[in-house]
């Protein structure tokens, strides 16, 4: 039975592990790229009878994970899938501070994991499906951070805002190709996941809007993983998807 490929990295724990949860579907087909495995998922496609590979990968080492893509793709035949999807969904806040406390190694890391990672995995993706001509998308999630500039935050704001703009021209390259990818760089929304634990835990002398995050949580204003995935998944079913490759999935 031909199958929808879905790849996504980053599914082992947060939004990422809701969006894998979702997608262990019957007939589909999930390669889940993340550092851990997660016992949970493969349960759940036992259950389901979905197709599960979980690659143990740190994305910090983007080249390693984009070789194994490209290869992997390269033995698959499209007659197998009736569509194919890369998810970036991995991410990284590094220490919240201003730029000039920051510690080159674990800045490094970050930009490799936000940015060179998912160009890595794009250019692999859609180079070793560049031929298959059913349906194929990309979605590279981004962040409000992407487009509005935040103290502290340099790091994980220019690693959006590159996601951001090279998502824009991989719509300018795909458009011009027999059977282009649709893309899209897709914000989420607020969400209740580690990174906020993260934000709102941090030195308030470093990170000015350490208060608007503690209120986000407050007063209820977060998104919880489930309902974003789920809201993500509408998202890139819509047939719009890829009008507008800088998108929110608040969007009418």
């Amino acid at each position: 039975m031909s199958q929808h490929l879905y790849i996504l990295t980053g599914g082992s724990r947060g939004m990422g592990l809701a969006l894998a949860e979702q997608l262990l579907q019957k007939g589909h087909t999930l390669i889940c790229i993340s550092r851990k495995t997660q016992a949970a998922l493969t349960a759940k496609a036992q259950q389901t009878g979905a197709q599960l590979e979980q690659w143990s990968y740190d994305l910090a080492e983007g080249t390693i994970a984009s070789a194994a893509l490209k290869a992997w793709l390269a033995l698959q035949g499209p007659e197998h899938f009736v569509s194919a999807t890369l998810i970036n969904n991995a991410g990284v806040i590094p220490t919240i501070a201003p730029l000039s406390q920051a510690d080159p190694h674990n800045l490094a890391m970050a930009l490799r994991v936000g940015l060179e990672a998912p160009m890595l995995l794009c250019a692999a993706f859609l180079g070793a499906t560049e031929h298959w001509p059913m349906p194929r998308k990309v979605v590279n999630i981004s962040s409000g951070l992407g487009r509005r500039a935040m103290a502290s935050q340099a790091g994980y704001c220019a690693a959006k805002a590159g996601m951001d703009h090279f998502t824009r021209c991989l719509a300018l390259d795909e458009a011009l190709k027999p059977y282009g990818a649709k893309v899209t760089s897709l914000a989420p929304g607020v969400i209740d996941t580690d990174m906020q634990v993260q934000l709102r835990g941090a030195p308030a002398e470093n990170f000015p809007d350490q208060n608007g995050f503690q209120q986000l949580k407050a007063t209820g204003q977060l998104t919880s993983p489930a309902d974003a995935a789920q809201r993500i998944l509408h998202y890139l079913a819509r047939p719009d998807f890829g009008n507008n490759p800088v998108s929110d999935v608040r969007d009418v």
